[in-house]
This record gives C-alpha cells, structure tokens and sequence, in this order.
C-alpha cells in the first residue's frame, strides 16, 4: 500500500488513470469508452491476454508498457506494477491501465484501484466483458438456462499464495451451484475434478474446455468430469483457457455452429 506521504503536495495536480476492461479478446466486444480512451491517452500500460487489434487502437505517440503476467512468466510483480500506474500517472494527464477481460472479475483491479486512491491519485474503472460470459457463448454454451440451470458461480483456478482463506471450497460449490465456470484452471483440474467428484457430483457431469476464447484460433475440448484429465494429457490440451462444468455444456452441439459473426478482427 502507499503511503500518505506520496499524495501530492497542495497545489500539484496529478493525472487521471482509468482501469479499462479489454474484454475476452475479441475486438468487436470491446466498448466504445474504452476504444475513446485508448485513443487520447498518454500511457498505455496493458496486460499480456489484451488481443492484438485492440492494441492496435491506442494513440500513436502513446506510450504503451507491456505489464503481462503469464504463469511461469511474470514480468513485473503486482506491487511493482502499482508503483509504475503511480509513476505514469504522476508525469502524464491520461494513463489508461489496460486490463484483459473486466478489472474486477479476477483481474487484480481492486488492488490497483486502491494503491491509487492511497496516492491521491484519481482513478475510474470502466468495465468489460468478462471471459467467463462470454467465452462460453462463442462456444453455444449458455451459462445459466431456465430448465438446466438458475446459478452460476465465476472461481479462479489458480489462488494466490497467503490469501484470506487457504483455498476455493469445491465441495460446497459442488452442491451450491448448478455452473461452474473456473479461470485459469487448467493447471489445476486434476485437484478440481477430484474435488467435485469427492463431493458426490456426478462422473457424467459435462465439462467443457475452451482455450483462447473469442479469438479465431478458439478450441473446444468437451469431456465430463470422469473423462477431462485424461483428455488434457492425451490432446496436449493447455492454456490459456477457462473450464465450464454443468449440464448447460450440453447445449454446445446444438449452438456452436451459432458462433457470433460479426467480429472485426483483421
């Protein structure tokens, strides 16, 4: 957390940040005021899922940081990427911190937000569409349903080390929730699966497996919960990719050819 030594000095005035969704990755779901945004800024501090065309859209004399953390990969740490959205937003008026999917779902966007307000430094989250909605529909799987499915539950695979609690309860998600759709699981799906069966859900629950969603190169694996793991390792399947577990999963053979076409990417 920063201290209340770095606000400003009385008299001094530091930019504006905003905290801007990118979206799944297809540029035809980005919004209107994050595309405004990216065109009149002065920094442009971006994570590594942030697709291609949207990039494409910042300010030319723009400053672009590539702030990406990959599993394995991490360029920055998250307390140094806070202090960069610091620094930026002291020298420049505009500093867009360009997040993939929505900031707040997953995305560390809460942390960020609050490393700034402890600065003085003034800051706007402006949302976007989240993976694990939209992901799915490209797929023809829809996450609620009225006769299969009334709740769903948006977890994270991968939890931070020392968090609040030791870990995601998935045998109360298990009989809690009739969807769960897990980012960043794939690394983890063996204890996840092992988890849910352990809590008595059914081995023919249907799982769905979609890497790369709403981009063009997106691929689906399709299993159940008995059946997924072994798939993973013979198909070589990886991530970047979210899971949904339930039976609206079923719907995709009927709408995956429904996949939406009026995307722009290049």
């Amino acid at each position: 957390m920063v201290s209340a030594d770095s606000r400003p000095a009385e008299g001094y005035s530091y930019g504006k940040v905003y905290l801007v969704g990118a979206g799944p990755g297809d540029p035809g779901l980005f919004t209107l005021r994050g595309k405004g945004l990216l065109e009149c800024a002065d920094v442009v501090i971006h994570d590594a899922l942030v697709s291609a065309p949207i990039l494409a859209m910042v300010n030319p004399q723009a400053v672009v940081l590539d702030a990406g953390k990959r599993r394995g990969r991490h360029s920055l740490g998250q307390d140094e990427i806070n202090h960069l959205i610091i620094d930026q937003a002291q020298e420049h008026a505009v500093v867009v911190r360009l997040k993939g999917g929505d900031p707040f779902v997953f995305g560390r966007g809460g942390e960020e937000m609050a490393a700034l307000v402890a600065a003085g430094i003034e800051v706007e989250v402006v949302p976007g569409i989240t993976a694990g909605v939209a992901v799915p529909a490209y797929a023809g799987i829809p996450v609620t349903h009225r006769s299969q499915s009334s709740s769903v539950t948006f977890v994270t695979g991968h939890e931070a080390a020392g968090k609040y609690r030791p870990r995601v309860n998935w045998r109360a998600l298990a009989q809690g929730s009739e969807t769960i759709v897990v980012y960043m699981g794939i690394h983890n799906l063996g204890t996840i699966t092992a988890e849910l069966l352990a809590a008595e859900l059914s081995p023919e629950t249907p799982v769905a497996l979609i890497r790369w969603g709403t981009y063009p190169q997106q691929e689906t694996l399709i299993g159940t919960l008995a059946t997924i793991v072994v798939q993973v390792a013979e198909t070589g399947f990886e991530a970047p990719a979210i899971a949904v577990i339930g039976q609206v999963v079923s719907w995709h053979e009927v709408f995956s050819h429904c996949r939406p076409t009026g995307t722009i990417w290049p």
